[in-house]
């Protein structure tokens, strides 16, 4: 098994694939410049916490931000799951690729996920220092330190395919591409989660307390919407709330829930640290002014 193992990884290496590795600390922003990185390089594909990711796309894997504990995170991100790690091995023989960029902790890490996809030792290491500023660092670890907040290099709707990770935002910025003609801009998204082993949105809050929050932002967001019953349960993974509402003649039903559900979801979980699971919104009244 060793020799087919080595064999494979030189038969990569023979095949011209580079192999490139970005490489920080814990929480100083990796994910969120992978593929910064990825197009600065021309890097074809990313593996990033169990994924395996060519541009906006997941092609395979399952991503350690969705383990219940840091144990287990840790161990699917090196690739210790021999089914996630065949998974993407299988995966690697159908991509047509010159490059890949591994994103881990340290130089041994990256190495490991090297051997664990049969992969050569990565040609190029690049250290979060050398693409993100000092502050950008610092700010990076302050959020992660204080709201335990994970970033996962895809698109929002990649995300939830897996209803199991816990999708807080998302974040869209541009990439300057440019050619020889002219100079064109890519949107660029990445989704903002929180895993199920965080500390954070574990704390303990009543039903009534919870009611009387939803009920203020309801208030805030529209002095005309009236609360006439919210119903709370909770579940091992948050809460789920369903709220009865009255609104009055005139108002665009949809942009209103819409927006409503939005500001009720973000400012109940900021400032109570709960996960909100699910959020129903129902008219069950139009008033007449």
């Amino acid at each position: 098994m060793l020799v087919f193992q080595l064999l494979r990884r030189l038969a990569w290496a023979l095949g011209g694939i580079q192999v490139y590795a970005l490489v920080g600390a814990a929480g100083t922003g990796k994910s969120f410049r992978a593929q910064l990185v990825a197009q600065r390089h021309g890097i074809d594909l990313i593996v990033d916490d169990g994924l395996l990711i060519r541009g906006s796309h997941i092609l395979a894997g399952r991503s350690s931000k969705r383990e219940k504990n840091k144990v287990t995170a840790i161990k699917r991100a090196i690739f210790e799951d021999e089914e996630n790690a065949q998974e993407i091995r299988e995966a690697l023989k159908q991509e047509k690729f010159k490059s890949i960029l591994l994103i881990g902790t340290s130089e041994k890490m990256v190495g490991r996920i090297a051997e664990q996809l049969e992969l050569p030792y990565p040609d190029k290491i690049i250290y979060i220092e050398d693409v993100a500023t000092d502050d950008d660092i610092t700010r990076a670890q302050d959020i992660r330190r204080t709201e335990d907040k994970h970033v996962i290099p895809v698109p929002v709707l990649e995300v939830k395919k897996d209803p199991s990770h816990r999708v807080l935002d998302s974040v869209k910025f541009f990439i300057k591409r440019k050619s020889r003609i002219l100079t064109r801009k890519q949107v660029v998204e990445k989704t903002i989660v929180q895993p199920p082993f965080s500390n954070r949105g574990r704390l303990s809050i009543s039903e009534p307390a919870l009611s009387q929050m939803v009920h203020h932002c309801a208030q805030e967001f529209g002095q005309n919407i009236k609360v006439s019953k919210i119903h709370v349960d909770k579940t091992a993974d948050g809460f789920r709330i369903k709220v009865k509402l009255s609104l009055p003649y005139g108002m665009i039903i949809p942009d209103t829930l819409s927006g409503l559900q939005l500001y009720i979801i973000q400012n109940v979980e900021r400032y109570s640290g709960i996960h909100v699971q699910y959020l129903d919104l129902t008219v069950v009244r139009i008033e007449k002014g």
